[in-house]
């Protein structure tokens, strides 16, 4: 009987992050109301935006018709636990982030920062995207991305196996193999 109230109630958290460095483009996207009525259509009933050393303040919100709420910090020793209680995580390209988000089997819109020089992130966020582990998007086409997208779809990232190449560089070094 509760049943169908306990997930009416559930939370479905968005977790953004935008790691140690400024990316106010990602932020400013996310607080725009489109893009929060577009999580709230798509379920999600909170968002939790680490923000780093931007200078933009989000504009921190209870949920309201058709809109989750929205809350922001700065920096914290752990975001761990703000990934393993997510729902869904948007984050910059970093790549740590990005694989510790993937290892925790959570689904992820990876949104590039554009304004960075020499963008390899970029890469590695395109390749993954095209493997179907996570979403890839601009600030300005994290609506589109949020619109389109399907978590069920993503394809469940598997880490790989060092062991031969870890044996290769220690017979490369000179090295007994273990």
């Amino acid at each position: 009987m509760g049943d169908i109230d306990d997930i009416a109630k559930e939370k479905r958290v968005v977790f953004v992050t935008v790691g140690t460095t400024s990316f106010d483009a990602l932020v400013r996207a996310v607080d725009t109301p489109e893009v929060k009525n577009g999580l709230f259509k798509k379920g999600y009933t909170d968002i939790l935006i680490q923000m780093g050393r931007g200078s933009y303040i989000p504009t921190r919100a209870t949920a309201e018709n058709g809109s989750p709420a929205l809350d922001y910090f700065t920096f914290s020793s752990s975001i761990a636990d703000y990934l393993k209680s997510a729902s869904l995580v948007n984050s910059h390209a970093g790549s740590g982030s990005i694989f510790e988000t993937l290892r925790l089997g959570k689904p992820l819109i990876v949104v590039v920062n554009e304004d960075l020089m020499d963008n390899h992130q970029s890469e590695l966020a395109e390749e993954l995207a095209e493997r179907k582990h996570l979403y890839c998007a601009r600030p300005q086409t994290l609506y589109k991305t949020i619109s389109d997208m399907d978590p069920g779809s993503l394809v469940p990232y598997q880490p790989g196996d060092a062991k031969p190449v870890a044996k290769l560089i220690y017979r490369y070094l000179g090295f007994p193999e273990e």
